[in-house]
């Protein structure tokens, strides 16, 4: 009987001591802390959300903005900021190198900014348009005189000018040839024509000439032998 009312005993829980009772307390009021700081949180992004919300349709509103330029905020404001351009039909970029410099630019779909724009704005820069067109001039001009020097060194080297007239001044504005005087020939130095020195006889003429030269000189050396011996 005893050993039952024992096990009864200790089985009941016991009074709370003065201990317990304070770590309740400072855990209920932890709770409470937490749950005010969440609803301040969440009455603030409500109040944020609606201050976008007209300043967005403003934006809108107004035909003489392209876009809008926000100052730094953090990221849970920036996030609420693009859920309402993106429910509002813009479109929202975020720039910045770090978290606190980070901003939120707002742009009409038909002024969506260019590669070229958005890269200005990651760099930190400010987007000038006349000067992008002048620096996209230039590069297609670099690109064309590229490909026209690429051309040019396929094609076989030619000379810039002709020779004529870069050596004028030396040989004259006429051709070589019509500038040579016809040399004539000077009689008195015994030049004789060609057409002269031409041997227009045949083969057999000139082999019966010179048979009859043989037999001529043949004759002459006789005659001049049998005078000697007389």
């Amino acid at each position: 009987m005893a050993d039952l009312l024992g096990s009864i005993l200790s089985s009941m829980e016991k009074p709370p001591t003065v201990h317990d009772q304070e770590s309740r307390r400072k855990a209920r009021e932890q709770a409470a802390r937490l749950k005010k700081i969440e609803e301040n949180e969440k009455r603030k992004k409500a109040e944020f959300r609606k201050k976008m919300e007209k300043e967005v349709s403003e934006f809108i509103q107004d035909s003489t903005l392209q876009k809008k330029k926000y100052d730094p905020m953090g990221k849970i404001e920036r996030s609420i900021l693009h859920d309402v351009a993106e429910v509002a039909g813009l479109t929202s970029f975020s720039f910045g190198e770090d978290e606190e410099s980070r901003y939120v630019m707002l742009f009409k779909k038909e002024f969506a900014p260019s590669d070229e724009e958005l890269e200005a704005y990651r760099k930190g820069e400010e987007w000038n348009p006349q000067k992008a067109e002048e620096r996209r001039r230039l590069k297609e001009q670099a690109a064309l005189e590229m490909e026209e020097a690429s051309h040019t060194q396929k094609r076989p080297a030619s000379p810039n000018s002709n020779y004529r007239d870069k050596y004028s001044h030396l040989i004259g504005t006429s051709a070589a040839k019509d500038a040579a005087h016809t040399l004539q020939a000077n009689q008195t130095y015994g030049c004789v024509p060609v057409a002269n020195k031409r041997d227009t006889r045949s083969i057999e003429e000139a082999m019966n000439e010179i048979r009859a030269k043989k037999r001529l000189k043949k004759g002459e050396e006789e005659a001049t032998g049998s005078g000697s011996s007389v």
